[in-house]
């Protein structure tokens, strides 16, 4: 679903990212939304974010008391941020600090992005912020999720929800996909992928796959779906289907399903549907105009198949994700434009 600030960017044009960092949050998820929004991008020849981080006091011991963190603004620079990723902490009994959620419902408010990773959602759904809207919280915290918030809409068995202007990441690993959603969402495929690519992590795992897959390291090394998933990935224009790459990978189309699942937490056809729009907000991306190419170049076929998956997977017309992310803006051109 799409988003746009309320504010508007910061004064050198980029948009506003802040951390609330409170007592005993985890360090890993705090590191993934520095390493996400908080680095330079040299390689890209421009920076994506303003990003600060912040906190209730002056010095905040971390998770375990691992390190102290010292500083870091106060919650006022909550005030002018676009996006406002709450704290996760593993003690998810304990009240969040009342200056921490007023923080929150302030950002609500007047229009900020709200993300919470892992046990965030706890902290959104305490602020009140989530009452009647989707979300997602870590497998082991879904029942006390619930029980204490039975008003929230709670997905269990998803990495990430994207409610519009709140989003919620079921765990640590998933904050990483999530994290990349919101760099798609904002600044398109392309620059996503070349984000994932220092990372060295998957350029996109869909929000609906599942929490916890049966297998996340194979067994059998044979088992493994990488050889077919890079064979499909260059040949997306063509015919394939799901008895095509049972056939390529030498099972049956069962034991292909069983392997998306155990390996990848999605079925064959949501993975290739989703590379083959992938592929085509890369197409628009890089400046192709004709709605029938693209369709036609990801394997998605016809311009209406292409605008409703498009629309179903971005939350934007074809024509609108090129005005936003496409090279100089303007309509999209060609058939069915």
């Amino acid at each position: 679903m799409p988003y746009a600030s309320p504010r508007g960017a910061s004064a050198d044009g980029l948009h506003r990212v802040v951390v609330i960092v409170d007592a005993n949050s985890n360090p890993f998820e705090l590191g993934c939304a520095t390493e996400l929004f908080g680095l330079r991008r040299p390689e890209l020849g421009r920076e994506l974010y303003d990003f600060r981080l912040c906190s209730p006091e002056p010095d905040t011991l971390m998770r375990d008391g691992f390190f102290t963190l010292s500083g870091v603004a106060g919650l006022e620079a909550t005030e002018a941020a676009d996006t406002v990723i709450v704290p996760n902490r593993p003690d998810v009994e304990v009240p969040r600090r009342p200056a921490v959620l007023a923080a929150v419902r302030r950002a609500h408010a007047r229009g900020a992005r709200l993300v919470g990773f892992c046990s965030g959602a706890f902290t959104l759904a305490e602020a009140g912020v989530l009452d009647g809207r989707r979300a997602t919280a870590h497998w082991q915290w879904a029942d006390s999720f619930r029980e204490r918030f039975p008003a929230v809409i709670l997905e269990e068995d998803v990495l990430f929800v994207d409610d519009g202007d709140i989003l919620t990441a079921a765990g640590s690993a998933a904050a990483l996909d999530l994290g990349l959603h919101v760099v798609r969402r904002d600044h398109g495929a392309e620059i996503a992928n070349a984000v994932s690519r220092r990372l060295v992590f998957a350029a996109h795992r869909d929000g609906g796959q599942r929490q916890f897959v049966e297998r996340p390291v194979p067994e059998i090394p044979d088992e493994s779906l990488a050889p077919v998933l890079a064979w499909a990935q260059q040949r997306l224009d063509g015919p394939l289907t799901v008895a095509v790459l049972a056939a390529r990978a030498a099972v049956s189309p069962a034991t292909l399903h069983r392997r998306f699942r155990a390996q990848l937490g999605t079925t064959p056809l949501a993975w290739l549907t989703g590379e083959r729009v992938a592929l085509a907000c890369r197409l628009i991306e890089r400046g192709e105009v004709r709605l029938d190419a693209v369709a036609r170049s990801s394997g998605l076929g016809t311009t209406a198949h292409l605008r409703a998956l498009m629309r179903r997977e971005t939350g934007l017309a074809p024509s609108e994700y090129r005005r936003r992310f496409g090279p100089g803006g303007g309509p999209v051109a060609g058939p069915g434009s």
